[in-house]
């Protein structure tokens, strides 16, 4: 029985298909990202977009999609699907009869008594996809043509008929290969079967639209390439594969490969499962160099904030690899001296890396050789936040960080509409200086256990900035009025919003909220803000908050942080209940968690989105691949398994 699958009625419901998406990625930062039918409705989606080494590494596609058509008696049946303005064309979506995933998805089709199924595998340490067709039933042979769409632009961006592309193809074994445009990898398309010939009709096919970019308000339609089809005979039993890769493959090697990729994805059976099965799809190692890709399609590769949020979840929650750990951080450190130590505009961000080596510690690293490799970096962050270091932050004589550009959002409520910051919040941000307090207490005590060259003159100078900072965080955050904290103070005074940035203070290990005012916080948390999807950014009783993430872009980006909820600030609050509670909140949490199962085939098919609407039922949008929201969901496995123990 697999995982995730969807029935015929589902899948012939466009309306309700559409909606689902596939996506597979592997460790080269290739991925394969599509509908369940196939039927491409974002500028992201296709069957293989790599990342290009000539273009400064961003993903680039290379192949759109792969037309299926069975030719029986005389009669063809086209298996594929595109939209064209508002009319989809051709609609082979109505001989599917079955979709599963367990992880590899399994597309069944039915054309009268002829049956096959189509298996898409991503290799996974090469920039190339596999695509298996199985002939389970047909009473006679029938002839299988499959018919490549070629892209060959940036996932951001969409293509034209133009007289620039290169529309020549070589022959290459048992199959053609394309480069359509100078700086691209070639395109090699094979077949594992010699009987197979290559038809020459070479057309562009004008006016593919993608629904969602349409929805949106975004640029809909481009043109693809389609340069002749592939045909070969096949009969009941006959399995074929097709390769779309950046190189020319041994065609006997196929079968092989498709066979070992499939055997190493393995069989979802739980839910933890698939959340380890994703944790490794976010950690990529290409060229050697293994970095967190921040989620897909379209978010990028070693960010810093998304790589701190999510770093201990996706290495150390998921399968315990500490080694990897490590090996991400350093190179997290080394892409990132800028903004670690002289100009970010993720003002907190740096702040994280005091937390993230807390967590690494908390699991079991030995603090002093921790201390002694990545001390030096904490110090220096510590140090650019002094007076004169930085022009968008800096300490002041009360001990905390003062943030403020002119229309530069300085946190990770980093939204934009029309030019200006949806949330600027210029002053002093809660959850940055209890960041920045978490920091200093972190780097003082391990300086007092761990001794080395400078440090008494280090916990000298900073051990009266941490109190001065303990002394002035409560009486200028607390906001009588609303119970809470307040989300920053500026020159006006408090901005009271009610937002999830306060369960910092309560949720570091070291907190500057004293246990009264603690339990207060977490009550407005769970009243205000806490859903079955995790945890809002900005109550509803706010006239700002806007409780679902739909419409223009503009419409999206002011909902963002504005009422759409996260899974990382419900990491933070189930940790604290459990803080507080013990292994009594061990029902409640489960409950908190198990709408995200729930969900895993809306969306992303077996993914787990970026973010989800404030209001009921609350649907996931966004990315929807995220690495935090994997990362925190296995962070909440991790803390429920300790209390469990206890």
């Amino acid at each position: 029985m697999a995982f995730l699958k969807f029935n015929k009625a589902e899948l012939v419901n466009l309306s309700y298909s559409l909606k689902r998406e596939i996506i597979l990625a592997n460790k080269t930062g290739a991925y394969c990202n599509t509908s369940i039918v196939t039927c491409n409705t974002r500028r992201y989606h296709g069957l293989l977009a790599v990342p290009v080494d000539e273009f400064g590494g961003g993903q680039y596609l290379l192949l759109s999609s792969l037309d299926e058509s069975l030719v029986i008696d005389d009669k063809r049946f086209n298996l594929g699907i595109h939209r064209y303005g508002t009319i989809y064309e051709p609609r082979g979506h109505k001989y599917i009869v079955d979709f599963k995933a367990d992880p590899v998805p399994e597309i069944t089709y039915k054309v009268g008594a002829v049956v096959l199924t189509k298996s898409i595998l991503l290799v996974p340490n090469s920039d190339q996809v596999l695509i298996s067709y199985h002939l389970e039933k047909s009473p006679s042979k029938l002839d299988l043509e499959l018919k490549p769409f070629l892209a060959f632009r940036s996932v951001n961006c969409l293509t034209r008929k133009n007289d620039e592309a290169v529309l020549d193809y070589r022959e290459i074994r048992n199959g053609v290969a394309f480069n359509m445009y100078q700086g691209f990898p070639d395109l090699n398309l094979q077949l594992n079967t010699s009987s197979a010939s290559f038809v020459s009709e070479p057309h562009w096919y004008e006016g593919v639209t993608y629904s969602d970019e349409y929805r949106r308000g975004f640029d809909c339609v481009e043109d693809l390439f389609v340069p002749g089809h592939f045909s070969l005979r096949m009969k009941e039993g006959d399995t074929v594969i097709f390769s779309a890769s950046v190189n020319e493959v041994a065609p006997a090697g196929m079968k092989r490969v498709f066979s070992s990729g499939v055997e190493k994805a393995g069989i979802i059976e739980d839910y933890h499962d698939q959340l380890v099965h994703c944790a490794d799809l976010l950690k990529r190692d290409r060229g050697g160099k293994k970095q967190i890709t921040a989620g897909f399609s379209w978010l990028y590769t070693g960010l810093l904030r998304e790589t701190l949020y999510s770093l201990p979840g996706l290495t150390l929650y998921a399968d315990g690899n500490m080694e990897e750990f490590e090996e991400i951080l350093d190179n997290l450190i080394a892409d990132n001296e800028e903004r670690f130590y002289r100009r970010t505009t993720q003002i907190e961000a740096p702040l994280r890396l005091a937390d993230v080596l807390q967590q690494y510690i908390e699991f079991g690293a030995d603090p002093g050789r921790v201390w002694k490799k990545y001390g030096p970096v904490v110090r220096g962050v510590i140090e650019s936040y002094a007076p004169g270091c930085r022009k968008e932050a800096a300490l002041q004589p009360n001990g905390l960080i003062w943030a403020q550009a002119e229309r530069v959002a300085l946190s990770w409520m980093n939204a934009y509409a029309n030019g200006f910051p949806v949330t600027e919040r210029a002053g002093y941000q809660v959850e940055t200086n209890a960041l920045w307090y978490n920091t200093l207490c972190f780097a003082i005590e391990m300086e007092g256990r761990f001794p080395g060259k400078g440090s008494k003159a280090f916990t000298d100078r900073w051990t009266p900035v941490r109190d001065a900072a303990k002394a002035t965080f409560q009486p200028m955050f607390w906001c009588d009025v609303k119970n809470c904290l307040a989300d920053y103070v500026d020159g006006a005074g408090q901005n009271t919003d009610v937002r999830c940035n306060q369960l910092y203070a309560v949720w570091l290990p070291y907190s500057m909220v004293d246990d009264e005012h603690m339990a207060k916080i977490v009550k407005v948390v769970r009243d205000e803000l806490l859903t079955s999807r995790g945890v809002r950014t900005l109550s509803p009783r706010n006239p700002k908050y806007r409780g679902v993430y739909e419409g223009s872009q503009i419409e999206r980006d002011l909902a963002y942080h504005q009422g759409c909820t996260r899974l990382y600030p419900l990491y933070q609050y189930i940790e604290v209940m459990f803080r507080m509670r013990g292994a009594a909140f061990m029902k409640k949490a489960e409950w908190l968690c198990e709408g995200f199962y729930d969900d895993l085939n809306k969306h992303g098919v077996g993914a787990f989105s970026e973010v989800y609407d404030g209001d009921p039922p609350h649907e996931p949008h966004g990315a929807i691949f995220s690495a935090v929201s994997t990362a925190a969901l296995l962070g909440i496995g991790y803390v429920m398994e300790k209390y469990m123990e206890e």
